[in-house]
């Protein structure tokens, strides 16, 4: 059957928020997102075991902070629909950049530039702040199951000047030759790693944390820039740009990579505790148990032989 009708709807939403002041959708979203939260409630129920966990809270504190989430979502998917009014004009007043001193010095580099990043904040916009700042960007993105949807988060991606790659077969190699053109090549980094990660616990719990940035990090010896958004209370965005994280050739492969992806790890949790009503407890970020992950006690050895040399 096709779905195509849901591209048209969603689309036809869109073009009815754009018609409506910025402030305003941000207050539907805000009243609108917390419904998700009631229908939800198996993953309302997880992001509060999570956030107990990660944050060090009581039942309370964690249910008090996953209803601020639930707004901000709420107001993240308006400004999705909301994405064709992102003119350079708008992104000016709306977007405020911070610390684009250290992205300056890591392009001058030359050698590409790898961002990492994560689903906290709203970082459709992040994304499109840099390209509108004049940094040609790339993303790496996973498909959704729905095709239909997919096909209009890229559509509204590429509208703001990204160019996007999915996850998997050849498009990581284009990818890969963005990089080489010195493109900035985004990686949503605080997903799952499944069973070819690395042991890193994330937030107070096991898991298996993702490589790539750490893979393409060696292979082009380009460095790592963490940049995550956060919600300014009057409405609009900060984009942070932290310091770059490098690949270390210390001669030991395997520990060169665990250290980078634990810098990674590092860096994006202690964002998300500074920022933890605006991350998605509720993802499948512990899905993989360590047990499941390749080589498991290998990688455990490599752990060790990473702290010793600390």
């Amino acid at each position: 059957m096709n779905n195509e009708w849901q591209y048209h709807l969603v689309k036809g939403i869109s073009w009815l928020v754009c018609r409506l002041p910025y402030k305003l959708i941000l207050l539907i979203g805000a009243a609108l997102g917390p419904l998700y939260g009631v229908i939800a409630k198996k993953q309302k129920l997880r992001g509060i075991k999570n956030i107990k966990i990660g944050m060090n809270m009581n039942d309370q504190q964690a249910e008090e902070l996953i209803a601020r989430l639930f707004k901000n979502l709420g107001r993240s998917v308006m400004e999705i629909l909301y994405m064709p009014n992102l003119t350079k004009q708008f992104i000016d007043k709306h977007i405020e950049m911070r610390g684009v001193e250290y992205l300056e010095k890591a392009i001058e580099e030359d050698k590409g530039v790898i961002v990492l990043t994560g689903h906290v904040g709203n970082w459709e916009w992040m994304g499109a702040a840099l390209a509108a700042h004049g940094y040609p960007s790339t993303t790496i993105v996973k498909k959704q199951p729905n095709a239909q949807f997919t096909r209009f988060m890229n559509e509204y991606r590429e509208m703001v000047g990204l160019d996007v790659f999915a996850s998997g077969g050849n498009e990581i190699v284009s990818a890969a030759k963005a990089l080489k053109k010195k493109k900035l090549l985004g990686f949503l980094a605080d997903q799952d790693g499944y069973i070819h990660g690395l042991p890193v616990p994330f937030l107070g719990q096991p898991s298996s944390a993702v490589v790539g940035p750490a893979t393409f990090a060696k292979k082009f010896d380009s460095p790592v820039v963490p940049i995550f958004a956060s919600r300014k209370p009057e409405g609009g965005h900060i984009v942070h740009i932290l310091p770059p994280l490098h690949y270390q050739h210390s001669g030991d492969d395997d520990v060169d990579m665990y250290k980078l992806t634990e810098e990674c790890v590092r860096v994006t949790e202690d964002f998300i505790r500074e920022h933890p009503d605006e991350w998605i407890w509720f993802q499948h970020r512990w899905m993989t148990k360590m047990s499941e992950i390749v080589d498991y006690n290998e990688k455990l050895e490599i752990r060790e032989r990473a702290h010793e040399k600390q």
